[in-house]
Formats: structure tokens, C-alpha cells, sequence
């Protein structure tokens, strides 16, 4: 696909020395869902800042739309939009108005019908004429979004959108986001629950101290890195692993009663070697009473990449 973002080589280095971005080599494809995952600190919201013009980076280039921003920043900013993770915002205004006002700090003429369809997308044209200040948190983040859609940007930078708001309004927001993929924008998604990046990326990154340590389909990602865990309750206890059984990346757990295989590498060897373990168990006479097996999720592999990457 067509690159709609390029990143090459960014640095961002505070007062103080902090390094919050390393060297980062980063290309986002045109239509795409990405999804952003880091701990804490990471540099998410850095990266974020450096490509919308809220942080000037200490090296680097970034491209937009074959822009490059350092010195062609104006072109490349009107075609981006922005939802930041704070909800610091203009409360005292009524929805309508600070929706209309974000199209006009880009200098497009007023378009009530469009704004109205915003509003309408998001379930906030009932909300209209009510001040900011007295909507529910869900309703507010709603808002953040409709401003950052009002001047039609081609690329959206949604920085933790869910954070604050219960279940059934995150799912809505998901609608919301695959309603504006569907309709061509390309969504970079920063987010702590990782759910949410496997029910809407079509590619993962993970950055940890300012440096991206993977990036790839999210479906590649799970099956390059995905594990199959299997835990087989054995009828008698089991002691010491049987040199036909020890072959097999298998543990002896709850005082012998339980083995726990762990293996794999998401591709379906796992499912096969756990196939294999139990035909090993009955040929050693060894009787089993029930078999549990799951596969990796990606919070597994986020917390596992972090973990390899601590060390």
C-alpha cells in the first residue's frame, strides 16, 4: 500500500537528557489501522506531538503525504487531525460551535451540513446546543473526536480514545473508528487495553524506551510470536518426567496431578506437539482425565515482547 507516513531516524531528547524517542524508523500505510502499544513513558504521546507540530523533534525527518514536515509542515498539518488522550477542551462551549471552530482553525469555509453529519456519526447532534462542560465523559471524548474529524482529515491520531469510559461506550467507539476507516482515513490508535488493538489494528507496533522493538501484521505478529499452552489433569500423581514425556516443553504442577505444556510458535505446531504429548502419555501407560488448551493473545505477546526487551 501507499505510504501516507514516513518516519525516519526520529529523535527527541528533553532539558534534562531524557531520551523519549530513539532513532525511530517508522512507515504507515494509506488506509490502514495501526495500533501503538508501550508502557507508560514509552514516547507514545511524543511520536504523536512530533508529527502534529506539538513537539519539536532533536532529529529526524517526518514525511506526511510526501511532505516533509520540517519544512512543509502547513500542507502536511491541514490533512492530519488529532484526538488527544486529555480532555482539557473548551468546556464552556456548546458541542456545535467548538466542533464548527476546530473546521475554521484550518481555514475551511463553514459547512453546517458536514458538521452536521459529524455529530449525527457520533450521537451528539441531540447534544448540540449543551455546553461541554455538562456532558458525560463518553460524550466528551465524542467531541474530542468530531473536532479532530471537522476539518476532514486523511490521517487520525486517536491517543488512548477509550480511557475513562465504560464497556458499552468503548465498543461504540470502535464502530465509530472502523466507520471512519470504511470511509478512507488511515487511524493510528495508541491504547492501553489491549483488546482493542486486536479487535481493530491491522498492524502492531510496540515501543518501549523511545525505541519501536516490533512492528508487524497483527495476524503475522500472533502467529510469529503466539504460544499454545495445554494443561492435562492426570488421573494418578506424577512425580519425575518419563524421558518419552521430558522431550516435550512440559512442567509438573499442582503436586503432580497436572502437566502444563508450553510450546509452539502460533502456527499450529503447538496444537500438533500437545497431539503428540498425549499419544505419548497413553503409549507410557500414563492416564489423563482432561485436557485445557489456549493460544496467545496479544497481551500475552505485548507483555512477553516487554519482558524479553527488559532484560
Amino acid at each position: 500500500m501507499e505510504p501516507i507516513l514516513e518516519l525516519s531516524g526520529l529523535t527527541k531528547v528533553y532539558p534534562g537528557g531524557l531520551k523519549a524517542l530513539d532513532d525511530v524508523d517508522l512507515t504507515i500505510r494509506k488506509g490502514e489501522i495501526f495500533a501503538l502499544l508501550g508502557p507508560n513513558g514509552a514516547g507514545k504521546t511524543t511520536l504523536i506531538g512530533a508529527v502534529c507540530g506539538l513537539v519539536r523533534p532533536s532529529g529526524g525527518t517526518i514525511r506526511a503525504f510526501g511532505h516533509d514536515l520540517a519544512t512543509d509542515w502547513r500542507k502536511a498539518r491541514a490533512r492530519i487531525g488529532l484526538v488527544p488522550q486529555e480532555l482539557s477542551t473548551d468546556m464552556f462551549e456548546p458541542v456545535k460551535r467548538a466542533v464548527s471552530y476546530s473546521r475554521g482553525l484550518f481555514g475551511l469555509p463553514p459547512d453546517p451540513t458536514r458538521i452536521e453529519e459529524i455529530l449525527r456519526s457520533l450521537s451528539l447532534w441531540e447534544k448540540r446546543d449543551e455546553r461541554i462542560m455538562a456532558l458525560s465523559g463518553g460524550m466528551k471524548r465524542r467531541v474530542l473526536i468530531a473536532k479532530a474529524l471537522a476539518h476532514e482529515p486523511d490521517l487520525l491520531f486517536l491517543d488512548e480514545p477509550t480511557a475513562g469510559v465504560d464497556v458499552e461506550l468503548r465498543k461504540g467507539m470502535w464502530a465509530i473508528i472502523d466507520q471512519m476507516r470504511a470511509r478512507g482515513v488511515t487511524i493510528i490508535l495508541t491504547t492501553h487495553y489491549i483488546e482493542e488493538a486486536e479487535e481493530m489494528a491491522d498492524r502492531i507496533g510496540v515501543i518501549r524506551n523511545g525505541q519501536i522493538i516490533a512492528v508487524d501484521e497483527k495476524d503475522a505478529l500472533m502467529a510469529k510470536l503466539g504460544r499454545t499452552e495445554a494443561h492435562i489433569a492426570l488421573a494418578e500423581p506424577m512425580q519425575t518426567l518419563l524421558p518419552a514425556i521430558a522431550q516435550f516443553p512440559v512442567e509438573i504442577e499442582q503436586r503432580g496431578m497436572s502437566l502444563c505444556y508450553r510450546g509452539g510458535d502460533g502456527t499450529g505446531r503447538g496444537k500438533a506437539e500437545v497431539a503428540d504429548l498425549t499419544k505419548a502419555l497413553t503409549h507410557a501407560g500414563i492416564d489423563y482425565v482432561g485436557i485445557e488448551t489456549r493460544e496467545s493473545s496479544l497481551e500475552d505477546i505485548f507483555v512477553s515482547l516487554l519482558g524479553e526487551n527488559a532484560q
